[in-house]
C-alpha cells in the first residue's frame, strides 16, 4: 500500500507540472496509468482525475493570480458558455453515443493545432484589435513576463467564436467526463489571440470551476475513492507548484511546443478509450 501511494504521488507530480504549464489538468496522464498499470476501474480513475483537476487549478491559480497573469474577467465570462455546454452534455448523454465523439474529436483537436504550429515561432500576437464585446467588457489586459522581463499588453478578438468553442469544451466534459482545458486553451490562443501564458493560466482557473461541479456528482455516485484520490491530489498540488515556477521562466514558444505534444497525447487517449483499450 505504501509503495502504491509513493508511486502515485510521483506520477501525479509529473502530471501536476504538465497540467499547470499547459492548462489542461493532470487527467491525461493519471487516467491511463491508473487504468493500465494499476487496473483501477475507469470510473474511479476519472473520479481521481477530477479531484486532480481541482487540485491543479487550486494550486496553480493561486500563484498565477498573485502574479496577475490570469485574465480573471475573461475567464469568468467564458465560463458561462462552458457551464451551459456541460449541462447540455449531461442532458443529451442518454440520446447520443459518446463513443462516436471519441473518434471525431481527436481529429478536431489535431487539426486545430495547425494555426498554433504555423505560428509557433511567434512569441506574442501583434496588431490585434479588440472586438465589440471585448471593448464593452474591457477584457483586454496585461501581465509582466518574467522570461522577457517586460510588461505584455494584449487585446482580445473573435469573442463570439471563442464562446462557441467554450460551449463545445463544456459539452465534451458533460459527455465524456474528460478535462476540457485543451479546448479552452485553443479557443483563447488560436481564436481570441490571447498570449499562450495567459491562455494556459486562465484555463487552469476555469477547469477548476467546471470540475468542482462534476466532482459532486462523482462523489454522490461513489466514484471518488479517497485511497486513490488522496495520493493523486498530494502529487498534483506539489507538481502544480513546480509547474508554475517553470512557466514563469519559460518562453511562449516552449509552452506552445509542450501544449501541442499534450494535444496529441490526449488524442491518442481518446481513440484508445473509443477502441476500449482504456
Amino acid at each position: 500500500m505504501l509503495s502504491f501511494f509513493i508511486i502515485i504521488i510521483l506520477i501525479s507530480i509529473i502530471a501536476g507540472i504538465i497540467g499547470a504549464m499547459v492548462g489542461v489538468g493532470g487527467g491525461i496522464i493519471i487516467i491511463p496509468i491508473l487504468v493500465l498499470l494499476f487496473h483501477i476501474d475507469i470510473k474511479m480513475a476519472i473520479g481521481a482525475s477530477i479531484v486532480s483537476v481541482i487540485a491543479t487549478s487550486s494550486g496553480a491559480a493561486s500563484a498565477y493570480l498573485k502574479d496577475n497573469i490570469i485574465n480573471l474577467k475573461a475567464g469568468m465570462f467564458l465560463e458561462i458558455a462552458t457551464t451551459i455546454g456541460a449541462i447540455s452534455g449531461a442532458l443529451i448523454l442518454s440520446i447520443i453515443n459518446p463513443e462516436i465523439l471519441l473518434f471525431i474529436f481527436p481529429a478536431v483537436l489535431i487539426s486545430s493545432t495547425y494555426p498554433m504550429i504555423k505560428n509557433i515561432k511567434q512569441d506574442i500576437y501583434t496588431n490585434i484589435q479588440n472586438d465589440k464585446i471585448s471593448n464593452y467588457l474591457e477584457l483586454n489586459s496585461s501581465y509582466y513576463d518574467k522570461q522577457n522581463k517586460s510588461e505584455i499588453k494584449y487585446n482580445i478578438t473573435h469573442t463570439k467564436l471563442g464562446l462557441f468553442v467554450m460551449y463545445i469544451a463544456g459539452l465534451l466534459s458533460g459527455l465524456l467526463g474528460i478535462g476540457s482545458g485543451v479546448f479552452k486553451v485553443l479557443a483563447m490562443d488560436n481564436i481570441m489571440k490571447m498570449p499562450i501564458k495567459v491562455s494556459t493560466t486562465t484555463s487552469n482557473f476555469m477547469i477548476g470551476v467546471t470540475a468542482a461541479a462534476s466532482a459532486v456528482i462523482y462523489l454522490v455516485r461513489g466514484y471518488i475513492n479517497p485511497y486513490i484520490a488522496l495520493p493523486v491530489m498530494i502529487g498534483i498540488v506539489i507538481g502544480a507548484f513546480i509547474g508554475t515556477k517553470i512557466l514563469f521562466k519559460s518562453s511562449n514558444i516552449y509552452i506552445k511546443t509542450i501544449f501541442i505534444i499534450v494535444i496529441f497525447a490526449i488524442s491518442v487517449e481518446m481513440i484508445a478509450r473509443g477502441l476500449h483499450i482504456l
